[in-house]
């Protein structure tokens, strides 16, 4: 499991000092269902705006 991860979204309320993400919990998904063949292809559904 990633020991610290990170995140470039200032305006996510999980931002954090030092471009840290302070969720809990991460929830990646794919726009193609199961299976994903590069990052263009993901989304990251624990972004929630300030």
């Amino acid at each position: 499991m990633a020991k610290d991860v990170l995140c470039e979204v200032n305006n996510c309320s999980y931002w954090a000092q030092g471009n840290k993400c302070s969720a809990e919990q991460i929830f990646v998904v794919s726009h193609k269902g199961k299976t994903a063949d590069n990052t263009k292809e993901t989304d990251c559904n624990t972004f929630e705006p300030v």
